[in-house]
């Protein structure tokens, strides 16, 4: 994660997020804590592009519905990809 001090921002303006943008969204630390997120133009645009795409949109809906019905399960990065290596054999 990418991250910069809102205090570095306010000594030395966006241009501070400049070099990191190259790599990818930036995270703005306001006490201790991630508070908002720098993205260049192209990735913003990236995003908003989904926005009419509609087989994303339904399954990110449907992903919401199941969310809220409590329909998940939390596990870890190290849980998942040995289930998804079981699936595969």
């Amino acid at each position: 994660m990418r991250s910069i001090p809102a205090r570095e921002i306010k000594r030395r303006g966006i241009s501070a997020v400049d070099e990191q943008l190259k790599d990818g969204p930036v995270y703005i630390i306001k006490n201790d804590e991630p508070s908002y997120v720098v993205l260049s133009k192209e990735q913003y645009e990236k995003i908003v592009d989904f926005e009419d795409d509609e087989p994303i949109l339904e399954r990110v809906r449907k992903s919401m519905e199941e969310y809220e019905a409590g329909q998940y399960r939390v596990v870890t990065a190290d849980e998942l990809i040995e289930e998804l290596e079981l699936e595969e054999e």
